[in-house]
């Protein structure tokens, strides 16, 4: 199950990615309100979790213009606390409503019980060409093979991969969504996480086909394979 998360502090929304991605979610991560119109419409999230206070589109507009196309649940974070805020917020399409600061698992409690309510909470399997990753079991199946278990890093990573898939993504933009912001990742460690991934979901290891390295960059998921 994909959540977009949209708030223009990043440390913030990558604590807030960290904290979903380890509940099971895949997330997708927008740091304006136009780059999250963008992200919506390609990649049709089942839950967005946007922030009310940024700059250019607030959340309130891109919260009525994801609502004019879509009924798709919407969680309004604010530092706002009126009840003014709250009436339009509401009225304008939103669903639920969390004032800053919070903590991860009150954050996490409440997109869980969003989720009940409109009937989506048990998340999905997440399929991209040849890979699906069951995010109840926590594995891994290649077209043609049956699933493999993942260790809890490896499936934060083939996640946030699948997630973006056909994109490349750099070491840190990795690094922080499998170890967390404060996390004790290195390029070492991320190395070694991707020869483990590769082990399992990898005709030949050796001779990647689906995660390929961009050199002094980071890495790509195929999802059909390289060609």
């Amino acid at each position: 199950m994909k959540i977009l998360v949209v708030d223009d502090d990043a440390e913030l929304r990558g604590l807030i990615g960290f904290a979903l991605s380890q509940a099971g979610y895949a997330v997708i991560q927008a740091a304006d309100g136009t780059q999250a119109l963008t992200q919506f419409a390609a990649e049709q999230p089942e839950l967005v979790i946007l922030d009310v206070n940024m700059p250019g589109l607030d959340g309130f507009e891109v919260c009525r213009r994801i609502r004019a196309q879509s009924p798709v649940p919407v969680m309004l974070l604010t530092v706002r606390n009126s009840e003014d805020d709250l009436i339009r917020g509401l009225d304008g399409g939103a669903d639920d409503y969390l004032n800053k600061p919070f903590s991860p698992r009150t954050l996490t409690a409440r997109v869980r019980a969003l989720l009940r309510r409109v009937g989506g909470e048990r998340p999905t399997p997440l399929q991209q060409g040849d890979l699906m990753l069951d995010t109840e079991r926590q594995s891994v199946s290649r077209e043609g093979l049956g699933f493999v278990a993942l260790t809890n890093r490896e499936y934060r990573l083939l996640q946030y991969l699948l997630a973006n898939a056909g994109r490349v993504v750099s070491n840190e933009q990795v690094t922080i969504h499998v170890w967390g912001h404060h996390g004790i990742g290195d390029r070492t460690l991320l190395k070694q996480l991707v020869h483990r991934l590769r082990q399992k979901i990898e005709p030949n290891p050796a001779e990647p086909q689906y995660l390929v390295t961009i050199p002094s960059v980071g890495y790509i998921l195929q999802p059909n394979g390289a060609n």
